[in-house]
């Protein structure tokens, strides 16, 4: 799919109910997962010990953690929209967000977005956006949830 191109709240609209995009994939390497446990410190064995995870967790391999799934949606997201003629976006908030199967370290995710609603806050588009984060070759999702972002157009 090609980058939705969003000029208005009219534009957004038109969206209401759609799929608005599927991302690329993105492989959420050992090197990415050590970056992350770095700046989160959070060294759990889990994610970072790939000697340990080989012999004594279920997956056999490390796995990301899961903020950092959750993480890669602002560029993943930067993907699929582009939104113009704003003031800013805030990050509004998530809703119904659920872990549903661990991505193992080398796996590659993508982002699937539907516009759930839009509202009209006096000028402030309120987008609710029901997300997906698919792994490559795997039937659960890694990740689900609503993301609400506020649109201050210009």
């Amino acid at each position: 799919m090609s980058k939705v191109i969003i000029n208005s709240y009219e534009d957004f609209e038109k969206l209401v109910g759609q799929r608005i995009g599927v991302s690329d994939y993105v492989e959420l390497s050992q090197e990415r997962i050590n970056l992350f446990a770095d700046a989160t410190l959070d060294h759990q064995w889990i994610h970072v010990d790939t000697e340990r995870a080989k012999v004594e967790s279920q997956f056999h391999t490390t796995i990301a953690h899961g903020y950092l799934t959750l993480s890669m949606l602002p560029h993943l997201w930067n993907q699929i929209i582009e939104v113009n003629n704003l003031k800013m976006m805030v990050n509004y908030g998530m809703d119904k967000m659920k872990f549903g199967q661990a991505v193992l370290s080398g796996q590659s995710i993508r982002l699937v977005a539907d516009l759930q609603s839009l509202a009209n806050l006096r000028g402030v588009a309120k987008a609710e956006i029901k997300f997906a984060i698919e792994i490559k070759d795997q039937p659960k999702k890694a990740l689900e949830g609503v993301a609400t972002f506020l649109y201050y157009f210009n």
